[in-house]
């Protein structure tokens, strides 16, 4: 295995932890059985600093985990392939932003993560709805999902460009990005 085959690794497995523990820090239970939490903010942050893939994997497993960890195994799979979608989205959006169109990054940051958290909101009523047989009682979800987008847009739109100003940062992802 290559070096910079193990730093991408350690470096998406670093945010996948980070993705977890911002998870579980604050939980708000919901009326229907999930909970509202911070973690989103650093899905959409990891999305924007490692990439689709990176972002994706790092989003997926860490939100996974912390369902896991948790005692919400029953969302675990849906949230594995929901906040992997969702950062998967909002990194190639972000990155087509950022190269064509050179608007600021808090811009493109709250655009993309708006597509991000649109599948996110979407993915859990989909699956409540079909997956745990909630039927539209699963609607009950929705304004603590858009909660916690709106809250996960406005941190990311704030963090991603404070990190980047950093000039040894960006330095250090240009190796992440690098084969």
């Amino acid at each position: 295995m290559k070096r910079g085959t193990t730093f991408r690794m350690v470096l998406t497995a670093m945010f996948a932890s980070m993705i977890c523990v911002a998870t579980m820090c604050v939980q708000i239970k919901s009326p229907m059985g999930g909970y509202v939490n911070l973690g989103d903010a650093l899905v959409l942050l990891g999305a924007f600093l490692l990439g689709a893939h990176g972002g994706a994997i790092a989003a997926g497993l860490g939100s996974a985990l912390a369902d896991l960890l948790s005692g919400y195994a029953h969302y675990a799979p849906g949230t594995l392939i929901i906040k992997a979608l969702c950062a998967l989205a909002a990194a190639a959006l972000y990155r087509r932003l950022n190269k064509k169109s050179g608007m600021p990054r808090a811009l493109s940051c709250v655009i993309s993560g708006l597509a991000g958290e649109a599948i996110m909101v979407v993915g859990y009523l989909f699956y409540a709805w079909v997956c745990l047989g909630r039927g539209a009682a699963a609607v009950a979800s929705v304004p603590g999902n858009l909660a916690q987008a709106a809250a996960g847009i406005v941190i990311a739109a704030v963090l991603t460009p404070l990190t980047l100003r950093s000039d040894e940062i960006r330095e250090f992802l240009e190796k992440y990005r690098k084969p």
